[in-house]
């Protein structure tokens, strides 16, 4: 078998995982938001799915991570934005026009989004414990992956773990103001203004120190 042949088929299999990754995730979302994702057995999800059990064990480990695969695809994103910025600019500066970026795009995971989705799928996440006890985990995984990448721009030893931690709970508690504002009725257009100045003020108090 030729190369490109191989290559072919290792691209086909690949697609095939993330279609059957997003189906099974999505079946799952959708049947939390229906109940309750208490209510709703994993045994239900993979036959909504169409999938066996052991198949959705293969791709999602823990029922938690069935509803959380969205944060999942953002666990290594501010690593990449460190790793990934021009030469001239500072990783927090750098971070700091990603997550200014991700505010004008209304990326969910500031928690600037008014979208019916994304409210829902909130409600269910910051209303099911187990599922923001998860979220931290993957908070954790996100700072060990930006302590590494503060590490490469020359940060050293502690400094990068305790930047990297100082970095995602910024993050969090600027998401979670913004959407405990829109949760309480706000249109996102109206909080955009504060949520500027406030990740603003964020990112100068990491940069400058608390004082």
């Amino acid at each position: 078998m030729s190369g490109e042949n191989m290559s072919g088929e290792m691209g086909l299999r690949e697609r095939k995982k993330r279609l059957t990754y997003r189906a099974i995730s999505d079946a799952a979302i959708a049947l939390f938001l229906e109940r309750g994702f208490d209510a709703v057995s994993v045994a239900e999800v993979a036959a909504a799915a169409d999938v066996s059990k052991p198949t959705l064990f293969r791709y999602f480990p823990a029922k938690e991570d069935l509803a959380l695969h969205r944060f999942a695809d953002h666990e290594d994103e501010a690593a990449r934005v460190v790793a990934a910025r021009p030469a001239d600019v500072a990783p927090l500066e750098a971070l700091r026009r990603h997550y200014l970026d991700g505010l004008s795009r209304r990326d969910p995971v500031t928690g600037l989004n008014d979208e019916p989705g994304v409210l829902a799928f909130h409600r269910l996440l910051y209303g099911t414990p187990s599922l923001v006890a998860r979220l931290h985990a993957y908070q954790g995984r996100s700072e060990r992956a930006l302590a590494e990448a503060l590490r490469g721009a020359g940060v050293e030893g502690l400094a990068a773990r305790l930047a990297a931690g100082q970095i995602v709970a910024v993050q969090r508690v600027l998401a979670e103001e913004n959407w405990r504002r829109i949760a309480a009725g706000e249109r996102a257009e109206d909080v955009e203004r504060d949520a500027v100045s406030a990740a603003e003020l964020a990112f100068a108090q990491l940069r400058e120190g608390i004082g």
